[in-house]
């Protein structure tokens, strides 16, 4: 492969010496492979040489198909549209986007990879460029509402980057009606002054119709609905009860007391926890579902699961990695029934420090189903009635709240970063119309389980690196030292004009910041009106957590090794560490085998990266779609909001239900308000009113839209 690759950069180095010599003139393709002399069947090897000096932008192909050395800079990326009309081109390995006017968009479409040349590079701000052209086209599909003329139809994209509609010719409407949502292929991408075209490849619903709001983000996102006829197959054969067989070798916990902790409405139970206190000790039993006992590598089953990547959780539904058979069935930690089991079992002295570890292959049988809410009240319940109700689980549960604490506490510390700010929780009817959205705050219970297998996963990743054997690891790379210092700087400008002298600066912003820091800020504005937003700000400038086969740290968690081992049933890449572990544990880590897992482990790790980003944006969108429509319930209430960004053209404000949207400044009444983006305010001219990150401002709704998911506000009188 390596020589393979040097000879092709030979090849490359030579086409470009000749391209630019001047005793040459520009050449078609067939005038360099004669010149060349390169055979008629070697000529796609040619062209593949040139198209990647195009993409280096080192040659350009003239209108009459003639190649010469670039006359100007090109760079290659991709495009990233805007609803407003300009766009960005991000470059790979650049940190910083290129500016596209929209007069300079040449045509392109969102994710089309293109070539662009700079125009100008202004001091202080975003360099801006024009398109020259479009490399490849990066969308070939699009959803969106059907619009029926006479004579023809269109789509109207649910993707408002996607600035244009589809243009569908009669014959190629599949009987498509005004409101129908469908998915349609683009089979011209248009140009100048005239639309893309399209076929409709499918009718997913009518707008008015139950779930078809839903359906439109999986289309959208290309999630797998249904599992193929060939997996559901297999997926039956998968045995309802444990045998006497799989129970063998194993060690049997079945008579210790564990229960699983959950939320009320959650099927797939993959982790159930257990803890006995001796000698001044804890011991920490984290039991997870032995998924790859009926998942074998190279199935139906496993090959469906890594395309899948993780499961997805929608606002109205769930679409999982497994078939119901495994995740709700043989694969679920269900309260008195035998199961398999990985047991992470380790032993922590009276300061929270793991002292010694065991993993084992196991066979268990979870004592008591409890959910977060049950154990909450148990803890918090200083009458001790409700504990009185669990005899055996009550005092182990004070015990764990114990360890918890303390486990809580050596993590922060050491300097990891606790995000504490409520997830959205909406209610839907029958029909998914949302009644009700809450923020969904963490409590003893949630914290208690998340610190359990936040030390699992660091136990068995910290053991299997030291062991060097082919592994899956969970990587976050530091942020960006740019993008901290211009937190760091919003942060502070607004700040220094309060009158609260909270201190909200941020340390170490010069060069690398280090966890600790960016945690001390969080504990610093918490229970201020500026905590949500803070928050979020920090966690916008993070860069995302990654699979990797190579252990490179997670800043997050101030960790230098972790995994993902917790969660088999949902994640790819617990079950394939499972696989490993079992390997090791049955003396089959042989070279060979551990040959196969350096091959094949990073291509695992890239897919379940690119299906989990995928899932987070599918997920994110029909949270945002629900708050939408939650909203157009609620046109002309007025709410008490905080500011959670600021623009040149407006303010984002966040309610009390998590729900966010612009207040722009021709709807801010008392004043004409200016953005000083070097202090991160807003002020009114005349009245000198200012606005900063986490200000209370009351707003009324004046418009929401579930389609574009977005929500508008005015403020009040």
């Amino acid at each position: 492969m390596k020589q393979q690759k040097e000879s092709f950069e030979r090849r490359k180095k030579v086409l470009y010496d000749m391209i630019c010599d001047k005793q040459y003139v520009p050449m078609k393709l067939k005038e360099i492979a004669i010149l060349l002399q390169v055979p008629r069947e070697n000529r796609d090897q040619l062209q593949e040489v040139l198209e990647s000096l195009i993409l280096d932008g080192k040659i350009e192909v003239t209108e009459k198909g003639k190649y010469r050395k670039a006359r100007a800079r090109f760079l290659t990326g991709t495009y990233s549209a805007n609803p407003k009309g300009f766009g960005f081109v991000e470059i790979e390995g650049r940190d910083e986007d290129i500016f596209i006017p929209e007069d300079q968009s040449g045509g392109a479409m969102h994710q089309d990879k293109v070539q662009v040349t700079i125009l100008q590079s202004p001091e202080g701000k975003r360099q801006e460029g024009s398109i020259v052209k479009i490399l490849e086209h990066g969308i070939t599909e699009v959803i969106g509402t059907y619009q029926q003329n006479r004579t023809y139809g269109f789509v109207v994209p649910d993707n408002p980057r996607i600035l244009q509609d589809i243009f569908v010719a009669q014959e190629n409407s599949r009987g498509a009606v005004s409101g129908h949502k469908v998915r349609v292929s683009l089979t011209n991408y248009g140009g100048e002054g005239k639309k893309p075209e399209g076929k409709v490849e499918e009718i997913i619903g009518h707008i008015n119709d139950p779930g078809t709001d839903i359906l439109s983000v999986v289309c959208a996102y290309g999630l797998p609905a249904e599992f193929p006829g060939k997996v559901m197959r297999q997926a039956e054969k998968v045995p309802l009860e444990v045998s006497e067989a799989d129970r063998e070798g194993r060690m049997d916990l079945r008579g210790w007391n564990m229960v699983t902790i959950d939320g009320e409405d959650a099927k797939d139970l993959d982790d159930a926890v257990s803890l006995i206190v001796k000698d001044g000790h804890y011991h920490l039993g984290v039991h997870i579902a032995d998924v790859t006992n009926y998942v074998q590598e190279g199935s139906a089953l496993d090959r469906e699961a890594l395309e899948r990547g993780t499961s997805v959780y929608l606002a109205d539904r769930v679409i999982p990695m497994l078939p119901q058979r495994l995740s709700n069935g043989i694969c679920s930690l269900n309260a008195g029934a035998d199961r398999l089991a990985v047991s992470c079992l380790m032993e922590f002295d009276a300061r929270g420090r793991i002292v010694s570890h065991q993993i084992a292959e196991s066979v268990i049988c979870v004592k008591r189903r409890m959910s977060y809410n049950e154990v909450k009240k148990i803890l918090e319940d200083e009458s001790g009635e409700l504990a009185r109700q669990y005899p055996e689980q009550a005092p182990m549960l004070e015990k764990m709240a114990e360890l918890s604490s303390l486990l809580r506490a050596a993590r922060k510390k050491r300097g990891a970063v606790d995000f504490d700010f409520p997830e959205a929780k909406i209610h839907l009817d029958e029909k998914g119309v949302p009644l009700e959205i809450f923020p969904y705050e963490r409590n003893i219970a949630t914290d208690l389980i998340e610190d359990f297998m936040l030390a699992a996963n660091e136990t068995i990743a910290e053991d299997f690196y030291w062991q060097q054997i082919p592994f899956v690891y969970r990587t976050h790379e530091p942020p960006d030292a740019e993008r901290v210092r211009n937190v760091a700087a919003m942060i502070s400008a607004g700040d220094k004009t309060r009158k609260s002298g909270a201190g909200y600066a941020l340390k170490g912003t010069a060069g690398e910041v280090h966890p600790k820091e960016i945690q001390k800020l969080l504990d610093r504005v918490k229970g201020s009106p500026e905590e949500r937003m803070i928050s979020r700000l920090m966690l916008r400038s993070m860069k995302q957590a990654v699979y990797s086969p190579e252990c490179s740290g997670h800043f997050g968690l101030a960790a230098s090794c972790y995994c993902h081992f917790t969660s088999p049933i949902r994640r790819y890449p617990d079950l394939q560490i499972h696989r490993i572990i079992k390997d090791v544990l049955r003396g089959r880590m042989t070279e060979k085998k551990s040959a196969h897992y350096e091959e094949i482990l990073p291509d695992i790790a890239k897919q379940a990266s690119i299906t989990e980003r995928r899932a987070e944006e599918a997920e994110r969108e029909t949270v945002k779609m629900k708050k939408a429509e939650y909203m157009q319930r609620h046109i002309g209430e007025e709410y008490d909001a905080v500011v959670s960004g600021l623009a040149s053209y407006g303010m984002y404000v966040e309610l009390p239900n998590t729900v966010e949207g612009l207040l722009h400044v021709t709807k801010m009444y008392d004043d004409r308000y200016i953005y000083h983006e070097e202090t991160y305010e807003m002020t009114g001219v005349d009245t000198g009113r200012t606005f900063y990150l986490g200000d209370p401002v009351c707003v009324r709704v004046i418009g929401a839209d579930k389609v574009q998911k977005t929500v508008d506000f005015e403020m009040c009188d």
